[in-house]
């Protein structure tokens, strides 16, 4: 009997001090890290702001990489969210949705998670810093409360090994991913003009003719150059009886610092054709020596920009730029990038007469 009463008296104190060590601890957790990337701003705010790219740069994916992940509504900003379901034991089903979105301030996600804990959320703050302001700290932060959930408060003892080694991992992830975009700021495109704000739109099928050129990178080299093989097209254009479809491409292959190597490319149809969905054109091409090939294009998405106020030469950065837009929200760039040359091809080559539609094939 007196050894019973020594358990009972033992538990009693062990219950005490856990009530008591519980009420002291405390009632929420806070934790915080940074780290530094010289990407441009509106790239690292767009990454985060999107639900796109979460899988790519957040480490719970890579704790089930069975589980399984939707996003539900919006794909950016307020409102998007992600939900995950996994069979794995302390993951369980949860979701992250976006609640704040400063443009190149902040963006704030509201987390539902299994582990104890209510109102859990994390916030991405970027600052710019360095020489000049050309790099971006960006500063994860993790709160959580456990109100008089004393076990809770018990679990809060381990956030800063659990959940912040989470944080880090995830953010030396988004400094990689960051890393591989390249660095162009394309909030520029749009600044004169809203027209020039990338999009993703649905290309259809289309038959084109082109012709492949490499040439010293010399403005009116490239220029005869072009016109010698839209002379050739125009060739095959009349003794097919097609007609050419919206102004001349140009695909680049390698802009080189001797020889720029592209594709002159015509999209062509039957002449008084106007279905919507394009079959492939039986076409001859004869006469020898005759470089034009004719081929159909798959139905694809491809991101577009419009660009003004300069000329073909000034093309590359705004390449860079619409092949980043893509990047942070998600999508992967294929084939190559081409241009839409609008003002002629004469006109291309003037800085004040240029305009362009830059287009990139995405998945």
């Amino acid at each position: 009997m007196t050894r019973l009463i020594e358990i009972l008296i033992s538990l009693a104190i062990v219950a005490v001090l856990f009530l008591v060590v519980g009420i002291v601890l405390p009632s929420s957790r806070h934790l915080s890290h940074s780290v530094e990337t010289n990407r441009k701003l509106t790239i690292v705010f767009d990454t985060l702001n999107s639900m796109r790219r979460f899988k790519d740069w957040n480490p719970l994916a890579l704790r089930d990489p069975n589980m399984e992940i939707k996003l539900v509504g919006k794909e950016e900003g307020v409102g998007a969210r992600l939900e995950y379901s996994s069979k794995e034991r302390g993951l369980g089903n949860g979701s992250w949705e976006i609640v704040k979105s400063e443009p190149g301030k902040l963006v704030g996600y509201k987390i539902s998670s299994v582990e104890r804990g209510d109102n859990k959320r994390s916030e991405f703050t970027l600052k710019p810093t360095g020489k000049n302001n050309r790099n971006v700290e960006i500063t994860q932060t993790y709160d959580v409360d456990y109100g008089w959930d004393l076990l809770g408060r018990y679990s809060g003892l381990y956030v800063s090994s659990n959940v912040g080694e989470d944080v880090k991992m995830g953010l030396a992830r988004l400094s990689n991913l960051l890393a591989t975009v390249p660095n162009y700021d394309y909030s520029k495109l749009s600044e004169t003009d809203p027209a020039g704000a990338p999009k993703i739109v649905d290309r259809p099928a289309e038959n084109v003719l082109s012709v492949t050129a490499a040439v010293e990178r010399n403005n009116d080299k490239i220029k005869g150059q072009i016109h010698s093989n839209m002379e050739w097209i125009k060739k095959v254009i009349a003794a097919n009886g097609l007609e050419a479809v919206g102004p001349v491409r140009i695909v680049t292959n390698e802009f080189g610092a001797e020889t720029y190597s592209f594709d002159v490319v015509q999209q062509v149809r039957k002449i008084g054709d106007t279905s919507t969905e394009a079959t492939k054109l039986d076409v001859k091409i004869d006469g020898p020596g005759n470089p034009v090939k004719a081929e159909l294009l798959p139905p694809t998405k491809v991101v577009v920009s419009s660009s003004s106020g300069h000329n073909f030469a000034a093309l590359p950065p705004v390449r860079d730029a619409v092949r980043a837009w893509a990047l942070t929200r998600g999508y992967t760039t294929t084939d190559r990038p081409y241009e839409a040359w609008k003002a002629g091809i004469d006109e291309s080559f003037d800085p004040a007469l240029g305009k362009f539609d830059v287009y990139w094939p995405v998945k």
